[in-house]
């Protein structure tokens, strides 16, 4: 029986257009917690997502947000991009990977080397004052975080990272669709598909689709081909041998 793995390398050598959507599985394990797996901040509760996601929630009190901060800030100083990462800028580097859509705030693929990123959610590399929209650099930022409990501009506004809220529209959802209906392969990498409107774009592929997730992804699609539960990291190196052997 041929393995998933290569028939995914298979897939991917037959494929022009290939187009990935990323979400919070592709970076746990560089140390990142997602969202809804068994060790996700919904089920620890290390956070209290609805106060610190929430843009409501910000607007009352933004300290729970920069309590969160705080770590993640931390976290960035240590983590490095994992091989599903560094796998699909390479991918993209060889002119098969027209796009990755993500739904992280990590920048773990541009890290990587990934140019064509689409961040749906943004991301913590841009900050702006919410009373006079003055902009501050992330490297500025991270040496605040850990010294002020909620950054402030000289004028009195607290200032936001750049990422979506809760409650806020999503970011290039039309660049996203426009890649999501000309993909002849689309890879769901990491992510449930719960969340919307990312959670619409497998709807809109007329290619096949690819799942590889540790948890269940309830898309009712004629055109997935391909659905794998094991270890990301270990499946693309998998996928990765494949495609070197035909070199």
């Amino acid at each position: 029986m041929v393995s998933l793995s290569a028939q995914c390398a298979e897939l991917i050598k037959e494929s022009d257009f290939i187009v990935a959507l990323t979400g919070a599985g592709i970076s746990t394990s560089a140390g990142i917690p997602d969202f809804r797996g068994p060790r996700g901040l919904y089920v620890t509760r290390q956070y209290d997502p609805d106060r610190v996601f929430d843009i409501n929630s910000f607007y009352r009190d933004p300290k729970p947000f920069f309590d969160f901060a705080r770590d993640f800030v931390g976290l960035e100083e240590r983590i490095q991009p994992t091989f599903t990462h560094r796998f699909l800028a390479e991918l993209e580097e060889a002119g098969k990977l027209q796009g990755i859509i993500t739904q992280n705030i990590d920048s773990l693929h541009q890290r990587a080397g990934s140019k064509k990123v689409y961040e749906m959610h943004g991301s913590f590399w841009k900050n702006f004052c919410l009373s006079c929209q003055e902009e501050f650099d992330y490297s500025e930022i991270k040496q605040r975080i850990p010294r002020e409990k909620v950054p402030e501009c000289v004028c009195g506004g607290v200032i936001k990272p750049d990422i979506v809220f809760f409650g806020e529209n999503v970011k290039c959802f039309s660049e996203s669709a426009a890649l999501a209906e000309q993909a002849d392969l689309f890879l769901i990498i990491g992510t449930s598909c719960v969340v919307h409107p990312a959670a619409s774009l497998p709807s809109m592929v007329s290619g096949r689709i690819v799942i590889v997730n540790q948890t269940p992804v309830n898309l009712p699609l004629f055109n997935v081909v391909l659905t794998s539960s094991n270890d990301i990291d270990a499946f693309f190196q998998e996928v990765n041998n494949f495609l070197k052997k035909d070199l």
